[in-house]
């Protein structure tokens, strides 16, 4: 009985495992739409807890919560893990929500410069206009050319390698890419880095989940 009682002091004492909250979106000022590892979505209130998760104030496209003791701002479609947990490389994850014309569109990072992506599996690599190329300080003239067909006609295509892509708890590094320099207005995030995922998609949400 004693080694018993000792055995649950000894799990109370341990730290809890990480959880992983996601902003799937926001109505009006009012509420908060979160999702808890990958869970169904859940309407929470301004002033409410659930799960630990105190949501202070919402606004557009973000929401202002309590976790941990720390507040935190949430962007739509982004995540925030939880203290008291490793990430281990099979566990990374993120939940995306889609906007109203059921595209993916995330914030994320290239070489840790911020940078919006739009999930696009079509795209055979991670695909930037040549202005956040030049954001990110890449020479990417000095990468191998080619022509890629745009709806404004031809236009040139420098293959480029991403020392680091992240997405949500997601890092991935060596990832191939391409700078396209005209017509494309936003980076989009090809399947040079979705093949490296899996990919869970439930009604507006996407849950991508790191595989190697």
């Amino acid at each position: 009985m004693r080694y018993f009682i000792s055995l649950l002091l000894l799990l109370a004492c341990l730290p809890a495992p990480a959880a992983e909250v996601a902003l799937i979106g926001v109505i009006g000022d009012k509420a908060a739409v979160l999702a808890l590892d990958g869970g169904d979505p859940k309407t929470v209130k301004v002033g409410q807890k659930w799960n630990g998760i105190t949501v202070i104030s919402v606004e557009k496209e973000r929401a202002v919560v309590e976790i941990d003791g720390k507040k935190r701002v949430l962007q739509r479609g982004q995540h925030y893990r939880s203290e008291g947990g490793s990430d281990s490389p099979g566990r990374q994850s993120v939940t995306l929500a889609a906007d109203p014309s059921g595209h993916f569109i995330t914030e994320g990072s290239i070489n840790g410069v911020p940078m919006r992506f739009l999930v696009d599996t079509g795209a055979s690599s991670i695909s930037i206009p040549a202005s956040d190329a030049q954001r990110l300080g890449i020479d990417y003239k000095k990468g191998d050319r080619g022509m890629a067909q745009t709806a404004g006609g031809p236009v040139p295509v420098y293959r480029v390698k991403f020392d680091t892509v992240k997405l949500g708890s997601i890092e991935l590094a060596g990832v191939d890419g391409i700078v396209i320099e005209q017509g494309l207005p936003v980076a989009l995030l090809g399947m040079t880095f979705l093949n490296r995922v899996e990919m869970k998609r439930e009604g507006q949400t996407m849950v991508l989940i790191r595989r190697f």
